[in-house]
């Protein structure tokens, strides 16, 4: 078994004593483990987990339940089950069971029951966001406007806020985005944002943001040489089915980014385990079905394997099922005619072994028992075999709070991921921006007012002038007209000449009526009438 990991013994009477090994240069090529409820299938995930971590090969599980977190615990003789567990040790040859715990590290992306998994928005990229969401085309090219800008303008995009924030950005400045790079509505970014309101409503704010996860610390040993056990506390995550897909999305697209090609290597590089897989596509946006589907395709010659563990075997989309190579069948119970369904293409799915009716076996199996096809050297299937599951080294259920809080203290990445960063981003950038506009638009506002004031001001005051200087000339020309008043001599002398020549008109009147009409010839005895005339004048003057 240096090469393999062992499941189990086969049963007597199906070629009895022949040891079930899963070949570690074929472990990368993906296995299934399935069966009703109750009949063993989570026991034979976690001997399986422990055996790979054993023999160095990191693993991940999604633990649904919350009782797989005591692959990190050594089992016990005191335990439940536990005579039972040592009876089949036995029963397969297993002389050196003994108890023995895992290295492990505990993962929540809510930061409650291990470190917080987080990635940024830039990493998954609009594309991914896009098909989780279900967006149009049309919506789509708008996220990837907004990606773009972003870029371009050095704002970075870490949590939702800052995608948010961006797309609000984009409403308000659609005209202008949409001469830059292509249409841009408030409609398709109305239905974005919303998109985004439903996972952030499901704990969508918990995964994105920083530190962001190195995947490399998935890929650790500790220092016996033993994988670590990626634990990731699923209970609570497999209620918002939206975050679990993005989750699920995200880190099987940066494993198959990321890691380079190995082939097939001597032993697998990561193993996933996906305990109640079935939740993992109920109802799965096609997006992570198609991505899962590539994956399961192409990440094996990254010397990543996925085993899918789920209570029936159709569960599994068939694009997916058939790139299982290592087959775990446990009991299944014919209650339905989906159930009868589900037996028939189980038992048609293995390799025909002559002395086993498999379709009436499944039915058939106790706990811990199972039917297994695990492929050979060569890479072919091998014959389905009626199998004794070799029992767990581990403790077969949950660690307490004060278990986990110690190995938490003990884990390699211990304070790396556990506080958030929260560094200036596209949010913080755009809200500065948008008060330093605000401010701006206030100081305009401000200085228009401050200017109309003014203007009103100066009118007055032009007013106030003109008034004074229509005053000041209506004084002026009182004044004038004050200072061109005759004194009383000028009166004098004027009223005196007005009179002298009141008299002279008089008289030179009389003397042109008399040469006129006639009037008497004699001449006076003063001289005639230039005579009188000047007499006139002077007396005048003298009265």
């Amino acid at each position: 078994m240096s090469d393999g990991i062992f499941i189990g013994l086969g049963a007597a009477g199906t070629g009895g004593g022949i040891p079930q090994t899963l070949n570690l240069r074929r472990a990368n090529r993906h296995g299934l483990i399935a069966g009703a409820t109750g009949t063993g299938k989570t026991v034979t995930l976690q001997g399986i987990a422990e055996s790979f971590s054993a023999r160095g090969v990191p693993v991940f599980l999604a633990d649904v339940k919350g009782d797989l977190s005591g692959i990190a615990m050594a089992g016990s003789p005191t335990a439940k089950n536990a005579d039972k567990l040592v009876a089949r040790a036995k029963e397969i040859g297993l002389e050196d069971y003994s108890y023995a715990d895992n290295p492990a590290i505990f993962r929540d992306l809510y930061g409650e029951q291990g470190h917080p998994i987080r990635t940024t928005v830039s990493e998954m990229g609009p594309l991914l966001l896009a098909r989780l969401m279900g967006l149009n085309e049309t919506q789509e090219g708008v996220l990837s406007i907004a990606f773009r800008y972003a870029d371009e303008e050095g704002l970075l995009l870490l949590d939702l806020g800052d995608l948010q924030s961006m797309l609000a950005y984009c409403a308000e400045n659609a005209e202008e985005l949409s001469s830059r790079y292509g249409n841009v509505t408030k409609a398709s970014v109305g239905a974005i944002q919303r998109q985004l309101l439903q996972l952030d409503s499901q704990g969508g704010a918990h995964f994105f943001g920083e530190p962001a996860l190195d995947i490399h610390d998935f890929l650790k040993v500790d220092d016996q040489g033993r994988g670590y056990v990626n634990i990731l506390a699923a209970d609570k995550l497999m209620q918002s089915p939206k975050l679990y897909a993005t989750f699920l999305l995200w880190l099987l697209s940066e494993l198959f980014e990321t890691l380079p090609e190995v082939g097939d290597p001597d032993k697998p590089v990561l193993v996933f385990f996906f305990d109640e897989a079935h939740l993992l596509f109920d109802d799965a946006p096609k997006a992570l079905t198609d991505k899962i589907e590539q994956v399961v395709r192409l990440i094996r010659s990254k010397g990543v394997g996925i085993y899918f563990v789920t209570q029936n075997p159709i569960d599994i989309p068939e694009e997916v099922a058939g790139q299982l190579g290592n087959r775990v069948q446990h009991a299944l119970r014919a209650f339905t005619p989906r159930d009868q369904k589900a037996i028939k293409a189980a038992a048609e799915t293995f390799r025909v072994n002559p002395d086993l009716d498999v379709e009436m076996a499944i039915t058939e199996l106790k706990v811990g028992e199972a039917l297994v096809s695990l492929l050979q050297e060569d890479g072919s299937p091998g014959i389905v075999q009626r199998t004794l599951i070799a029992p767990p080294r581990s403790r077969l259920g949950p660690v307490d709070a004060k278990e986990r809080a110690v190995i938490q203290s003990l884990s390699p990445c211990e304070g790396k991921y556990d506080a958030l960063v929260d560094r200036e981003s596209a949010e913080e950038i755009l809200a500065a921006r948008g008060q330093a506009a605000a401010a701006a638009s206030q100081a305009a506002k401000a200085k228009v007012e401050a200017d109309k004031a003014a203007a009103i001001q100066t009118k007055l005051e032009a007013k106030q002038r003109e008034a004074e200087l229509k005053e000041q000339a209506k004084r002026d020309a009182a004044a004038a007209r004050e200072a061109a008043k005759p004194s009383a001599l000028d009166r004098a002398v004027q009223s005196a000449t007005r009179s002298a020549a009141s008299s002279v008109g008089r008289q030179v009147a009389n003397e042109l009526g008399r040469a006129v009409f006639g009037g008497s010839s004699r001449r006076s005895s003063s001289g005639g009438l230039a005579g009188q005339l000047v007499r006139g004048i002077l007396g005048s003057l003298f009265k």
